[in-house]
């Protein structure tokens, strides 16, 4: 081994050590050149999982499923030029979604920058403002110094993705070739680690909750609105403080609180599409955790009542209140503000509010369930109606963007099945989503991933992950050939280029696609096929893909059909009580 060598082996492998030392169990790899020495001293550590993902976009998205799911740093290892630009969308997503992923790119040492070398770009700062840390690497030496400066790097790089809020780092190397470590004798020695990170969380005095408590106790028609959530134990936790203060829980799908307690609202949705609720149903007092609901109703809700008093409750210390709503912003984990703050508020004996959320929920469940019995035909309204009754207790099912997510939040309602829906809505883009549920999939069983056939065409080159690392995951691919969301959006208001430009049809048939990656595939023909696919797909081992063909035009009928057949039934309703 000469000099070189050494100095790349015990330099990266000390980088490896603090990341494992720090809790990094899995990395992703895309495969370089440039990148060999990180690679091959990742695959050579005994207790580090590797997953190789040719297409850098894939990866990216395969690793933010991986992290999302286990809440642990997952590592990004790639090459120097594009192949680091490629993860772009993933960095995106991660930021805005607080996801810990940790980026590590290969890159020339300096001598070669800008220079006109091949496969060099300056990766300095490369994903600006969208990482929460940069850090660029020393040149690869072994001096004591430098040997801990390496341990160093990697345990901060670990500690700035997880606290105080989740998100990405990125950690640049330059490295001179020759590019092969030395994997004789084993590189990774077994010390104990000795440094150690202990981050706690964030909490308020008493006398602060005391005097919010006082505060909140006051309103007679609070709404408690739970936007995307991911913690075990805060559903019990608000329900028992809704409970006790006889507020409403708007429970967005991503909330994981559409469970079967009478104070969770789900049809909000629906409920905010007609007038006289907006008119009527207007609160005295907002608490809001998570990031922003999926519902727009729901958002134009909030904003129609600006000026109330408005709290936002965030754990991690971020900002989230894009329309400028909040008058109060609370720094503390969300669980434990909800079970300290049950025990200091008054209890509302007077259930009048509460009631009547109760009331145009059922109302709204009601309506919904009688248009979905008339439909007879393939649609997608339906198709989500009747696949959550169908999933396994327990299931994981990750959502699209565009009109699934949209359409999980009308049709998934509150039940004891204990379904965890997940998502990316971060950037709220079409991209990366089959490889993220699969990411996903690694950790959470049995998995679905329900998705639109533009989605699935831009990530299909995610599937081959499944293929080779046998993955289970069944895809429901709703087929309207094309992008069904315009259609309800002002674009479908000008017919001229509107197919060109927003429906933007494919055509294309996806069963050959699922066969080359070696999955099953199955396209329904009517409802009962669907229902068997769906009891069959639980047992299915390995990629596995439903395919339901839908109209768009006929699913935009249905769905403003069903609309004003709950708005319908509403106003019937608030009519009778107001006589």
């Amino acid at each position: 081994m000469n000099l070189h060598q050494q100095a790349l082996t015990e330099y990266l492998a000390a980088f490896i050590t603090g990341l494992f030392q720090t809790g990094v169990r899995d990395v992703v790899i895309s495969p370089g050149s440039r990148s060999t020495p990180l690679a091959l001293l990742m695959v050579e550590h005994q207790e580090i999982n590797t997953y190789i993902d040719i297409d850098e976009r894939s990866a990216g998205f395969f690793a933010l499923g991986l992290a999302k799911v286990s809440k642990s740093p997952v590592v990004l290892l790639c090459t120097s030029g594009t192949a680091a630009a490629n993860y772009f969308p993933a960095v995106v997503e991660a930021n805005l979604s607080r996801v810990p992923l940790l980026v590590l790119t290969a890159d020339r040492p300096h001598e070669l920058r800008d220079v006109g070398a091949p496969q060099a770009i300056n990766q300095l700062h490369l994903y600006g403002h969208h990482v929460k840390w940069f850090a660029e690497m020393a040149l690869p030496e072994n001096s004591a110094e430098q040997i801990t400066y390496s341990k160093m790097v990697a345990r901060r790089a670990v500690k700035e993705c997880k606290s105080p809020v989740p998100g990405p780092v990125h950690v640049n190397f330059p490295l001179r070739e020759p590019l092969l470590p030395a994997l004789e004798p084993y590189p990774f020695s077994e010390e104990q680690p000795d440094y150690e990170i202990i981050a706690g969380e964030l909490a308020l005095p008493q006398a602060a909750l005391e005097r919010i408590a006082r505060e909140i106790s006051q309103y007679q028609k609070g709404l408690i609105i739970c936007g995307p959530m991911d913690q075990p134990s805060f559903s019990n936790a608000a329900i028992r403080l809704a409970e006790k203060l006889a507020f409403p829980i708007l429970a967005d799908p991503l909330s994981q609180l559409r469970l079967d307690n009478s104070v969770i609202i789900d049809s909000y949705d629906a409920i905010l599409k007609t007038d006289r609720v907006l008119a009527e149903f207007q609160p005295d007092f907002i608490l809001r955790f998570g990031a922003m609901p999926v519902s727009k109703p729901l958002s134009l809700f909030m904003k129609k009542y600006r000026g109330i008093p408005h709290f936002i409750v965030d754990g991690q210390a971020g900002w989230r209140d894009p329309y400028h709503l909040g008058t109060k912003v609370i720094q503390m984990d969300e669980t434990a503000f909800c079970q300290q703050l049950t025990n200091y508020v008054k209890k509302n004996e007077n259930n009048e509010w509460l009631s009547q959320w109760q009331q145009v929920d059922q109302l709204a469940k009601t309506a919904i369930k009688a248009h979905m019995s008339q439909e007879a035909e393939l649609e997608e309204g339906k198709v989500f109606y009747e696949l959550f009754p169908r999933l396994p207790k327990d299931s994981t099912i990750f959502v699209g963007n565009s009109m699934p997510i949209r359409d999980v939040d009308t049709f998934f309602h509150k039940n004891n099945q204990g379904i965890t829906v997940m998502a990316n809505r971060g950037a709220n883009g079409i991209d990366g989503v089959v490889s993220t549920a699969l990411g996903a999939s690694v950790y959470q069983q049995p998995l679905f991933l329900l998705i639109g056939d533009l989605s699935f065409f831009h990530d299909m080159n995610g599937l081959l992950a499944a293929k080779l690392y046998k993955l289970n995951m069944t895809i429901i691919l709703v087929n309207n050939d094309g992008g069904g969301i315009f259609s309800y959006l002002p674009q479908a208001e000008s017919k001229q280029h509107f197919e060109v430009l927003f429906g933007t049809p494919t055509g294309l048939d996806f069963q050959h696609a699922v066969e080359m990656y070696h999955g099953q595939y199955e396209k329904v023909t009517d409802w009962e096929h669907f229902s068997k696919a769906i009891k069959s797909a639980a047992s299915y081992k390995g990629l596995n893909v439903i395919e339901i063909p839908t109209d768009r035009a006929k699913n935009l009928t249905s769905h403003r059909k069903m609309w004003e057949q709950v708005s319908r039934e509403i106003t019937t309703y608030l009519q009778g009580v107001e006589k």
